[in-house]
């Protein structure tokens, strides 16, 4: 599958709280953007992948297709970076030629909470009232074990709250300060406000086809150029808690995109981290090496993952600043990156992007320019 597919159209929704529209009607917008930024014909589309969307069959009826070749993902946000995979594999495999793939969410009209008495059956019963509770207990022990501080942690949603500045699509543009940080309500000790994502509505739709046939394309193909993937299941499959804070996950995954895309840590330009809460970046960072394992946050504090900085971090704004897209997002960011379209947030020769997710189930994906 190396570098055998390319992302050829991107496209999303504003985000906000959107309570008179639906995921169809907002998955519909976001397909007919893609569709005009990859200059291909809707009849040119002949597979269909859909997550967080109640039913393939009617978000077919609703854009008109006829796929062959069609796969609708569970809601979980790590479906972005195993959705990407399966589609491509399709491609890869003649299953199909030209790939929609569809997210949207309506959570915030909705006031979807994530946790609490709304998914008992999987927190209650540890005492946890969110998925947040993990990420707190996590964090914990790395202040225990290695001296990570809250201010420290609080670089993380500071400099990725900088980037949604310059995104004029972001649902967050006013800049915090890491004193703004400290004096935020806790939510589950030792987190806070701002360590946690957003919630909002919103869609995006990325299409892929074979690298071949991108190259006739309006825009240059950006190709997945390596993959990996690690399911720490024995150890952090129904928690989202792991002992050693997903770091063999990010580990695994991380080093195994490198060796299928041929290039090592350092030639990764932008780096795009599935940021649900604010430690999954510190975790991320050390499970790929870019600092030692334990050293993230004084990594973090010295403005490391800032635009200018060693390894720019979540460009749009993320999870925490541009709006909760469970990584699809993250992953048209990683796209428009290497194309050059970002804007006043614009990496200088943007080459090399990678999205990776620091959870149970671990995947990284390496996304290149089209003549790397």
């Amino acid at each position: 599958m190396k570098g055998k597919v390319a992302v050829v159209g991107v496209g999303h929704t504003a985000y906000g709280a959107f309570p008179d529209r639906d995921e169809y009607s907002l998955a519909a917008e976001a397909f007919t953007r893609a569709l005009e930024d990859s200059g291909l014909r809707k009849a040119d589309v002949d597979g269909l992948a859909i997550c967080r969307i109640p039913e393939y069959t009617r978000m077919g009826e609703t854009l008109g297709l006829n796929p062959r070749w069609t796969m609708q993902f569970p809601p979980h946000g790590r479906m972005s970076g195993m959705g990407i995979l399966e589609a491509a594999a399709a491609i890869a495999t003649g299953q199909a030629s030209t790939i929609a793939m569809l997210y949207a969410n309506i959570g915030r009209s909705r006031r979807v909470r994530y946790g609490g008495d709304e998914i008992p059956s999987v927190w209650d019963r540890w005492g946890y009232t969110s998925p947040g509770a993990a990420y707190a207990m996590m964090f914990q022990r790395h202040m225990h074990l290695y001296g990570t501080t809250t201010r420290q942690l609080g670089a993380v949603p500071v400099a990725i709250r900088n980037h949604a500045c310059l995104n004029p699509d972001a649902v967050m543009r006013k800049p915090i300060t890491l004193d703004d940080h400290e004096a935020s309500r806790p939510i589950v000790a030792p987190l806070r406000l701002f360590d946690y994502c957003l919630i909002n509505d919103g869609a995006v739709c990325l299409i892929l086809t074979a690298r071949e046939r991108a190259a006739d394309l309006r825009k240059s193909p950006v190709v997945i150029a390596g993959h990996g993937g690690y399911d720490g299941l024995a150890t952090s499959a129904i928690l989202g808690y792991d002992h050693d804070c997903f770091y063999d996950h990010v580990r695994h995954a991380g080093q195994q995109s490198y060796d299928v895309a041929g290039v090592k840590r350092e030639d990764v330009d932008a780096l795009m981290v599935y940021d649900n809460f604010s430690p999954a970046v510190l975790f991320a960072l050390e499970g790929l090496g870019f600092c030692e394992r334990g050293e993230s946050g004084p990594f973090v504090e010295s403005g490391a993952i800032s635009l200018g900085g060693l390894i720019p971090v979540n460009t749009d704004g993320g999870h925490l600043s541009n709006s909760y897209l469970q990584g699809w997002a993250l992953n048209v960011e990683a796209v428009r990156q290497i194309r050059g379209e970002a804007g006043a947030r614009q990496i200088a020769d943007c080459k090399v992007v990678q999205y990776v997710q620091g959870t149970p189930c671990s995947r990284s994906i390496i996304y290149t320019a089209g003549d790397c």
